[in-house]
């Protein structure tokens, strides 16, 4: 960590930042399709809920 000194002696502390990832079009294209299914899962999985409460009260 890097660590500076502020204004009247406070310590501020940085975190180490990751490395960057260089991506190629085909890794991109299945990360896409990936989040696109999480999306569309999350979706169904919040329409479920609310037709359940809906179904309770």
């Amino acid at each position: 960590m890097q660590v500076t000194t502020e204004d009247g002696g406070r310590l501020n502390a940085f975190a180490k930042e990751p490395r960057m990832e260089v991506m190629d079009l085909e890794t991109s294209r299945s990360r896409g399709r990936s989040s696109l299914l999480m999306m569309v899962g999350g979706v169904v999985l919040v329409a479920g809920l609310m037709a359940v409460t809906v179904a309770i009260s």
